[in-house]
């Protein structure tokens, strides 16, 4: 039985393209880029290719652009660098409902002296703006927020704030990881003043990602030790993952025009279910989200449990939950839009990719009633 993989915003499938980029500086090409020689130069040469094609699809000038070990790292550079550039200044304005990579790293910095400012969403996940705004005052150090969530996949008005952040003379930190390659996006344009992402949500290899800081803004580097990436990040470039970054996002960028058909497969597969299954819900905004993602409820049962089933028919889902001590929760991202725990402990997120299918939708259409049908018939719950 084939895989019908629908959780593409825990990771994408590494394009064909982005894999045959990447294979010499795998073998051949094993110069290390900081070599004068002109077998490390040829290195060099395709890391600065890379960044090129990296800065085409966000708009930013390319040495605007700093490539690390992933999202994550890249958050945490990018938040602990404007903190100590800001310093004495310590309050940290995110949001309840950010990715684990922000709220854990607020969460340790906020024992270690500083002041983290949550703003909520409502029942659709989206933003109070007008919170924000009162919340940004002279003592901010920076704002930090995502553009896409993860699990529900609503936007957040990222142009508004970054304005407000403009006005207010605070830096604006935004996390597009999950709207890198699926937006279009122009970090000029929208005046963002840095934006953290990672390639392997957009057809690219794992372990690599990168960050953009406008020219001037001040960010102290995460990791020193070289003087790789213009002094910003230390280390040995990760060549072959880099390249891959650079070919992945070339194709993203040329192919954003194929999102709206990801889109209308996305609403076949959550319209389906609505209709066929008794008491289903949307969690989120379904006017303001990506277009491949729907997080969808299935009261009184449980995610885990579904998503088991789900994974011996080969179909590939994922939920916000997760398993602590043996007790399975609703994700803070529910539990913060304040969803109904009947609904939020059987929440599941099915995302799509470009190379998502009409097949792969009419197969998990088959697959997904049944499962419910049993669950609900051995564990009525409530």
């Amino acid at each position: 039985m084939d895989l019908v993989y629908l959780d593409n915003n825990a990771t994408t499938q590494p394009a064909p393209e982005v894999v045959a980029a990447m294979l010499p500086f795998l073998t051949d090409f094993y110069g290390n880029p900081s070599s004068v020689h002109r077998f490390g130069q040829r290195s060099r040469q395709a890391i600065d290719v890379a960044r090129g094609q990296i800065a085409a699809l966000i708009g930013s000038a390319e040495s605007e652009l700093t490539f690390t070990g992933g999202g994550t790292e890249s958050i945490n550079t990018v938040i602990r660098g404007l903190l100590a550039s800001r310093f004495p200044r310590k309050r940290i304005v995110t949001t309840t409902v950010e990715h684990s990579a922000t709220r854990e790293l607020c969460a340790q910095l906020a024992r270690d002296g500083a002041e983290i400012v949550a703003i909520e969403v409502n029942e659709q996940g989206l933003l109070d703006i007008d919170a924000l705004r009162s919340a940004v005052s002279d003592d901010t150090a920076l704002v930090t927020l995502m553009w896409a969530n993860n699990e529900t996949g609503v936007l957040f008005p990222v142009a508004e704030v970054a304005a407000l952040c403009r006005e207010k003379r605070v830096p604006f930190h935004c996390d597009a990881t999950q709207a890198v390659g699926k937006l279009p996006i122009d970090v000029k344009a929208i005046g963002l003043d840095a934006m953290s992402f990672a390639s392997h949500k957009f057809h690219g290899p794992k372990g690599v990602g990168a960050f953009y800081a406008r020219r001037g803004l001040r960010v102290r580097p995460l990791i020193v030790g070289g003087p790789q990436e213009q002094g910003r990040r230390g280390g040995t470039e990760n060549v072959p993952g880099v390249v891959g970054m650079g070919r992945a996002a070339e194709l993203a960028a040329a192919l954003l025009a194929a999102m709206p058909g990801v889109a209308r497969l996305r609403d076949r597969l959550e319209r389906s279910i609505l209709e066929t299954i008794d008491g289903t819900r949307v969690n989120g905004s379904i006017e303001h989200r990506l277009p491949n993602t729907t997080n969808i409820a299935f009261p009184r049962l449980e995610a885990e449990a579904i998503l088991l089933l789900l994974s011996e028919q080969d179909v590939c889902a994922s939920a916000g939950a997760a398993c602590s001590s043996g007790s399975l929760e609703p994700s803070h991202v529910l539990r913060a839009m304040r969803i109904d725990e009947k609904l939020a402990h059987g929440a599941i997120r099915f995302s799509l990719s470009r190379y998502s299918t009409d097949a792969e939708v009419d197969r998990a259409l088959d697959v997904v009633p049944g499962v419910i049908r049993r669950l609900r018939a051995v564990l009525p719950v409530g």
